[in-house]
């Protein structure tokens, strides 16, 4: 015994080592755990799964988004675009699993369709597409006690109905209403993830509109085949003035002042008085069919109507005035032609009357007969006739 107990104590000595020195393989174990848990005849993901605590109440998912971009806000076509990372996570106790001891922290997919999926759907999109490059912006992770987290980069399309009452000096606010497309209240629940829901990219420029604030809600929705869960959220953007000032406020103050330009010339300057009122009025018009091109042909009137109105009403009066001191002037120079011809006369028929007095001064031994003849607008011819 005492011979070969060295021998035993440096067989034992070689045996931890070489077990030490080998190390476990984990990429092999999580396929081991991928093919134990999704394996043939394993995992159904036609089947959802169970409510919480392995109820038979609906299943919980939790939704997060983070906004990356908004590239574009139509007023025309009330409609914006955004690119943002949108995150679900949810519990599937079918799909736990042994993490060695925390080794194994989590499982990798790329194939969305080997887990059962929540049936979300964007009730106001009109336009949505994934990326792609240079692989499909999409994962899904499990972790050891059967949390699923799905999450995929979209850029949407969707549409923003505005009230441009207030235009340019309105705000808007712009939606994102996420629903459940086939599954009820009473198989499947959306809520927003505690915390923070919604996280917006730093720095996120906007050429004509300021991000404001955002805010979330529930908006469930009640039809004939039962009720459906909702999530939602409003953006709220404030249009900059400063671009409206300089392109449109600005020009039609400079447009009103030029045609008041014609108060100062002269009244009988009458080509230029005219071209000048045509050529702001019709630089007026063209401003204002402009700003209207870029609006959608709403029904209501708008606060750049007014503005544009009492600009064409102020260039139109410009013109309008001088029509009006040309056509005064022009009666007052009749007036004062007609005025003068009848002193005039009155002048030519008090002489005459004097030049008659005389002849009949002079000839007092002769008896005449005045017979009226003709009795004139100016003067009275009388016909003298000896007796």
């Amino acid at each position: 015994m005492i011979t070969f107990t060295p021998l035993l104590f440096l067989l034992s000595f070689l045996h931890v080592t070489i077990c030490t020195n080998v190390k476990i393989n984990f990429r092999e174990k999580e396929k081991e755990v991928l093919d134990q848990i999704l394996g043939p005849g394993r995992y159904d993901a036609r089947i959802r799964p169970s409510g919480v605590n392995g109820t038979d109440g609906p299943a919980i998912v939790r939704v997060n988004l983070f906004v990356r971009s908004i590239a574009t806000i139509s007023d025309i076509k009330m409609e914006y675009s955004v690119q943002l990372t949108f995150r679900e996570q949810w519990l599937d106790e079918r799909l736990k699993f042994n993490d060695f001891g925390g080794r194994l922290k989590y499982l990798t997919l790329t194939e969305a369709n080997r887990v059962w999926m929540p049936d979300l759907f964007f009730s106001n999109e009109k336009e949505g597409h994934f990326h792609n490059i240079i692989m499909p912006n999409v994962y899904i992770r499990i972790f050891p006690y059967g949390s699923v987290l799905y999450s995929i980069r979209i850029s949407l399309t969707l549409s923003c109905p505005m009230n441009l009452k207030l235009y340019p000096l309105d705000r808007q606010i712009c939606s994102l209403r996420m629903a459940s497309y086939g599954w009820t209240t009473d198989d499947l629940v959306f809520l927003w993830k505690e915390g923070d829901p919604v996280q917006v990219v730093k720095n996120l420029h906007l050429p004509r509109f300021t991000l404001e604030k955002f805010l979330t809600d529930y908006c469930n929705s009640k039809t004939n085949t039962g009720e459906y869960s909702c999530l939602k959220v409003d953006l709220l953007f404030k249009r900059e003035f400063s671009y409206y000032l300089i392109q449109i406020y600005i020009p039609c103050c400079m447009l009103v002042i030029v045609s008041w330009v014609s108060f100062w010339l002269d009244q009988g300057a009458v080509p230029a008085r005219v071209s000048l009122g045509v050529t702001t009025l019709l630089t007026m018009a063209t401003q204002t069919s402009g700003i209207n091109a870029s609006l959608p042909p709403v029904s209501y009137t708008k606060a750049i109507d007014v503005w544009t109105g009492v600009c064409l009403t102020f260039v139109f009066g410009a013109l309008l005035e001088f029509a009006l001191v040309n056509y005064a002037s022009r009666s007052d120079m009749h007036r004062e032609n007609m005025k003068k011809q009848r002193m005039q006369c009155e002048l030519e028929h008090a002489a005459s009357m004097d030049a008659t007095s005389d002849f009949i001064d002079t000839e007092s031994n002769a008896t005449f007969a005045m017979v009226k003849l003709v009795k004139s607008s100016s003067m009275t011819l009388f016909h003298v006739k000896y007796m």
